[in-house]
């Protein structure tokens, strides 16, 4: 009987299930699958298409104009390119290029410039002959613009005549109309962003004179000017123009203005090979990092990609040919590495390819394995005859390699070395790291502090559960211009690499990080600032991952205490402590106001309250906008060249309110 019931039961509850997916079926139907027409995929995924809607979205509208143009340059048709950034977040961008077509389109029916305005995948570059290359090849370009733009309005001078159009949120607002004559040709582009897509809008001039300076480097003898019209004062306007006829050689001298140079002549070489045009100019510089920029069709791909690639290995085998003929490398000897030939190494590489397979709409990475084989054989032979022609500074390229490769292997020594201490003697260092209990990355934390007092108050004041302190003894070594071997040999380099679990170098492994917040606290004072600066060249340099997946902080301790009666305040900043200090008096009292010279004054307890306990302490996060910017800065403040620096100071004096020496 029990047996037969729960049959029953089981297809009861069958035929239930049946229903209930039936009815799931019936509510799930062609009604249920939308089309988004036009440019409503664009505004309903905007990140898709511009990559964010941050301020690297926000810029990403300006450069699809400027693509347009810049197309048209380099097909040889334009030489003025202009970018005015205008009040009410308004740009406008004006090129003399053709113009874009206003006649009637085939196969839409509607004028060539409205369906190239809000239409995906239109334009010039899908077929026929008006573009060899080109930059925005995924199509979408000027349409993604006028598709995140409140308003926006495009004008056209073709065979005497000027046109144009109005749009909001990539629909026209008008037909296409005539608006007199004009005597050039060309296009022109103002838009409006729209606030509902873009929450902060807030065109950035460096990050765009940055961004167009590039291209115009790529792109020789084309002018491109930028005007800042957005003040209401005219003397308060700012314009700009960049036209370079050294292409290439110009721009590696421009990045390398900072550094010291190795050979005498900058290396450029340019030729075709299958259709794909290389370009590729490189200096060596005193410096120990390499910087490689690479472009395709000008456009910055900033993960590289095959052109890259087949940069590096030409770059690597050249060399390496070069230096066994001429007898540097001898029979029983090992090859230069990559790491070994690219040390302090400034590199452009260029490509123009017909048919660019880039990953994603934001072109981060070129795919195209033609490209590595056009990069390999023009490098190549170019190499070959620069270091030929030019053999006093083929020695110095090659002896800086091998230093390099000696150096490598002594690194590599000191590695190992650390690692094994590491390994055997544990993180029992007499005086340095106070762990914590738990052992999970994502919530465990490791404060470097400084001095022992400021050690001793961290240690009291901390949860054991998930802080970890690391104290310092005074100022760590300047890594700016020593090499690894000479960095590990500083005791307390050494402890903070045991501290992170990461190793260091070619042994690096993020994976291995013990602590996914690493906290740099130093006093409120020059040391501590000096402190924290060589801290942050040391991570820059040889940590950069834990900086770029956002692992790195600097602690904000209080500046003052400020106690009336039982009321007791802690004020971060000079601004805090005025409006405490008038809040206080207000009420009638009369506030004593205690001034931190460092954090060794403060008790564990209030070490806690202010720096330490989550809820109420304030951290600031290390972030890299700009790498090339961020290795000048490093290299002005903690290089071997006293005038950059003292400029710097001199320049950025006049922001600095209060300073303790």
């Amino acid at each position: 009987m029990k047996k037969a019931n729960s049959r029953k039961i089981k297809k009861k509850v069958s035929k239930e299930t049946a229903k209930e997916t039936s009815k799931k079926e019936e509510s799930y139907g062609a009604k249920d699958i939308y089309v988004l027409k036009g440019l409503e995929p664009v505004r309903k995924r905007p990140g898709m298409y511009i990559g964010s809607t941050g301020p690297a979205g926000l810029h990403h509208l300006i450069w699809e104009c400027v693509d347009n143009s810049l197309d048209e340059a380099i097909a040889g048709y334009a030489k003025n390119i202009e970018v005015h950034l205008l009040p009410e977040n308004r740009v406008k961008t004006v090129d003399d290029g053709r113009g874009i077509p206003v006649e009637k389109h085939p196969q839409t029916g509607k004028s060539a410039l409205e369906t190239v305005m809000t239409t995906l995948h239109a334009g010039a570059k899908f077929g026929g002959k008006a573009y060899q290359v080109a930059g925005g090849l995924h199509g979408v370009g000027v349409s993604v613009v006028c598709a995140l733009s409140r308003w926006m309005r495009a004008e056209v001078c073709r065979g005497g005549e000027k046109y144009f159009q109005e749009y909001s949120k990539g629909v026209p607002k008008t037909k296409v109309k005539k608006a007199g004559k004009c005597s050039q040709t060309g296009t022109t582009v103002i838009f409006e962003p729209d606030p509902e897509i873009f929450k902060d809008i807030k065109f950035d001039r460096t990050r765009i004179l940055k961004h167009l300076r590039q291209q115009a480097y790529l792109t020789k003898g084309v002018k491109i000017t930028v005007k800042d019209l957005r003040a209401k004062e005219p003397e308060n306007h700012f314009s700009y123009t960049f036209y370079f006829e050294g292409g290439l050689k110009s721009y590696v001298k421009y990045l390398i203005q900072n550094s010291e140079p190795r050979q005498k002549n900058i290396f450029y070489t340019s030729g075709e090979s299958n259709g794909v045009k290389v370009e590729i100019a490189f200096q060596y510089t005193e410096e120990r990092e390499c910087f490689e920029e690479s472009f395709a069709n000008n456009i910055y791909t900033g993960e590289g990609g095959t052109h890259l690639t087949g940069f590096r290995t030409a770059l690597t085998r050249t060399l390496n040919e070069y230096a066994r003929k001429e007898g540097y490398i001898k029979e029983n000897e090992e090859n230069l590495t990559g790491q070994d030939v690219r040390e302090g190494l400034t590199a452009v590489v260029s490509v123009k390819i017909e048919n660019p397979q880039f990953e994603g709409q934001t072109k981060a990475r070129l795919g195209n394995p033609e490209a590595k084989n056009a990069v390999e054989k023009v490098l190549s032979e170019g190499l070959a005859d620069f270091l030929e022609r030019n053999p006093q500074d083929a020695r110095i390229i090659i002896e800086n390699c091998l230093l390099t490769q000696k150096a490598r292997k002594a690194a590599k020594a000191a590695r190992r070395t650390v690692l094994r201490k590491g390994a055997l003697g544990g993180l029992t260092l007499p005086g340095k790291l106070a762990d914590c209990s738990s052992r999970n990355p994502e919530e465990s934390e490791l404060y470097i502090v400084e001095g022992e007092s400021a050690a001793g108050s961290s240690k009291q004041g901390r949860d054991r559960r998930f802080q970890a302190i690391l104290p310092l003894r005074g100022k760590i070594l300047n890594v700016e211009r020593a090499r690894l071997d000479k960095i590990l040999s500083s005791k307390e380099i050494r402890s903070l690499v045991i501290a992170l679990g990461t190793a260091i170098a070619e042994d690096f492994d993020l994976s291995k990080l013990r602590y996914h917040r690493i906290i740099i606290m130093t006093d409120a004072d020059v040391d501590g600032a000096h402190i924290r600066t060589l801290l942050l060249t040391l991570f820059y340099r040889y940590f950069q991952p834990i900086i770029e997946r956002g692992y790195l902080y600097i602690a904000q301790p209080p500046l003052y205490r400020i106690q009336a009666g039982k009321r007791v305040e802690y004020a971060y900043t000079d601004a805090d402590k005025e409006e405490i200090v008038e809040d206080m008096r207000k009420q009638g009292l009369s506030p004593n106001i205690q001034r931190y010279k460092g954090l060794g004054e403060m008790n564990p307890d209030q070490l806690w309250e202010t720096t330490m306990n989550p809820k109420n302490r304030t951290l600031l996060r290390v972030t890299i906008e700009d790498a090339k910017e961020a290795d000048r800065i490093f290299d002005t403040l903690m290089g071997k060249e006293v005038l950059p620096r003292k400029r710097f100071i001199q320049t950025h004096a006049k922001t600095v309110k209060n300073l303790d020496i």
